[in-house]
C-alpha cells in the first residue's frame, strides 16, 4: 500500500478530535460551549448511525458526530472539558495529529491563540458562513 503523502514542510500542526453526543441539541451545546472556552476553532456536526458494545450487549443507536479542530496544545485542556461536559459517562475521545496551511490555517491559529495567551480575551468572532473567513 502506498504510503500517504507528506504534509507540506511549511504546515502548521493542529489535531482533530472525534466525539459524538446523543442528538443533536446535546451536539450543539457542547460545541458552543467548546467555542465559547476557547478550546476548539470549529465543531462540524455529522449525524450518524452507531454500532457499537455496551455492557455486553449489541446496540444501535443514532448520535450526533463531533470533528473538533484545535491545536496539540489545547487538547489537555479540551480532553478535562469534555470529560466535565459531556452528556456520557464514557464519552468517546479519538484524536489524531494532522496539518493545515495558509489562510486556514492562520484562521485557526488566531481562533486559538488567546485561549493559549494568558492576558488575552475570548477569540475575536471568525464570521458567518459566506464571509471571507474560512469556515471549519
Amino acid at each position: 500500500m502506498p504510503k500517504p503523502p507528506a504534509a507540506p514542510a511549511d504546515a502548521s500542526p493542529l489535531s482533530l478530535v472525534l466525539t459524538t453526543e446523543a442528538d443533536q441539541e446535546r451536539a450543539e451545546s457542547l460545541a458552543l460551549a467548546l467555542l465559547e472556552r476557547g478550546l476548539v476553532a470549529c465543531a462540524t456536526l455529522h449525524p450518524v448511525i452507531s454500532h457499537y458494545r455496551w455492557q455486553g450487549r449489541l446496540e444501535r443507536s443514532g448520535e450526533v458526530q463531533l470533528l473538533l479542530k484545535t491545536l496539540p496544545e489545547c487538547l489537555p485542556a479540551l480532553r478535562a472539558a469534555l470529560a466535565d461536559l459531556h452528556s456520557y459517562d464514557t464519552p468517546e475521545w479519538i484524536h489524531w495529529s494532522a496539518g493545515s496551511d495558509g489562510a486556514y490555517s492562520a484562521w485557526l491559529q488566531e481562533q486559538l491563540a488567546p485561549r493559549l495567551s494568558p492576558d488575552a480575551g475570548p477569540p475575536a468572532p471568525a464570521g458567518r458562513p459566506g464571509d471571507a473567513a474560512p469556515a471549519g
